[in-house]
């Protein structure tokens, strides 16, 4: 969704809904991916923010449109769904990576994701 998303004026919940029922989602799962993409579109800024800060060596624009969509679910789930464990966020997130983008992609997004997660750790431990 994010993917499709991005760069277009399309209606995200036009959107959301025109895929849930294309592959048949149950109503739990579209629950759960309106909480996502909704959730993900919201906290955007703070999202690129951390991606940016994470990303060294690459500013946001020259990620691959499909790197940036999966660090960005990745990122939203990180920093605003503090119940879901980094290490599932991470691995979920490098697999997406792996399957849609390559091999080299789930490096990036493993040592990105990585880097939020560690701030993010650290950050609580200073609270």
């Amino acid at each position: 969704m994010l993917f499709e998303l991005e760069g277009s004026a399309k209606d995200p919940e036009k959107t959301l809904l025109y895929q849930a029922d294309d592959m048949g989602a149950a109503a739990d799962v579209l629950a759960f991916a309106r909480s996502l993409v909704w959730g993900t579109l919201r906290q955007l800024d703070t999202i690129e923010a951390s991606i940016s800060a994470a990303s060294v060596h690459w500013r946001l624009e020259e990620i691959g449109k499909v790197e940036r969509a999966v660090l960005r679910l990745g990122g939203y789930e990180l920093l605003f769904e503090p119940s879901v464990p980094a290490a599932v966020v991470i691995d979920e997130s490098v697999e997406l990576a792996k399957a849609y983008a390559g091999g080299e992609a789930a490096g990036y997004v493993n040592g990105v994701l990585g880097h939020i997660a560690e701030q993010q750790r650290v950050g609580r431990a200073a609270q």
